[in-house]
């Protein structure tokens, strides 16, 4: 039985700003963050909230391994 689609986007949408700030910021919160509203989004019928779910999960990724990259630049 498919899901009914949601009309509104908002979770997902701010799964993407979540994921957009994990990427700079805090990716050990925010990137957690984008991933669980991603699937709450897609789980309620969003389009977009597998989308945001798998680039909340690259953004905490990539922003760990650029915090360690700038880390190891400042301690040498």
């Amino acid at each position: 039985m498919p899901r009914p689609q949601s009309r509104t986007q908002i979770l997902s949408i701010i799964g993407f700003v979540s994921a957009a700030v994990a990427l700079l910021f805090f990716p050990i919160v925010f990137g957690p963050v984008a991933v669980a509203l991603g699937i709450i989004g897609h789980v309620r019928g969003e389009r977009l909230g597998k989308w945001a779910a798998v680039a909340g999960a690259a953004a905490m990724l990539i922003g760990m391994a650029l915090g360690a990259l700038l880390r190891a630049t400042m301690s040498a």
